[in-house]
C-alpha cells in the first residue's frame, strides 16, 4: 500500500517591515528567529512556523488559524497578559483569541471545544 504523502507548509504574511514584524512576533508572541534573508525571514514556535515577508507592492492581510492544546491556550493567555499583546475575542466558526500584528495579519487561536477535541485524539 502506498504511504500518503506528508505535506510541509508555512504560511508567508507580506509585512511592511521585516524587522518590525520580527520584532513583534519574537518580543511579543515568544516566536524564535530562525533564519533571515533580503527582507524575508522565519519564525518558529512549537511547530508553527511563519515566513514575514517585505514586499512593498503587497499590501495583502492574512488570517492563520493556531489551533493549540488546553493548556496550550492557558499559556497563550497568560503570555499576552505579562506581555500586553492587545487581543480580542471573536467568532471565527469557534469563540477564539485574535491576535493582530503591525500589518493587519490575523493569528486566531480557537477556544473551548476545539481545544477539548485536542484532548480526545
Amino acid at each position: 500500500m502506498e504511504q500518503p504523502l506528508h505535506w510541509y507548509a508555512r504560511p508567508v504574511l507580506f509585512v511592511s517591515d521585516v524587522e518590525t514584524a520580527m520584532r513583534f512576533y519574537v518580543d511579543r508572541l515568544g516566536f524564535a528567529r530562525k533564519w533571515q534573508v533580503d527582507g524575508v525571514c522565519q519564525v518558529d514556535r512549537g511547530g508553527c512556523e511563519i515566513i514575514l515577508c517585505q514586499d512593498p507592492n503587497r499590501a495583502d492581510r492574512s488570517r492563520l488559524f493556531v489551533e493549540l492544546t488546553r493548556e496550550g491556550i492557558d499559556g497563550l493567555r497568560r503570555e499576552i497578559a505579562e506581555r500586553s499583546v492587545p487581543t480580542e475575542r471573536m467568532w471565527w466558526g469557534y469563540d477564539s483569541i485574535r491576535i493582530v500584528d503591525p500589518d493587519g495579519n490575523e493569528l486566531l487561536f480557537p477556544l473551548d471545544e476545539t481545544n477539548d477535541r485536542e484532548r480526545t485524539k
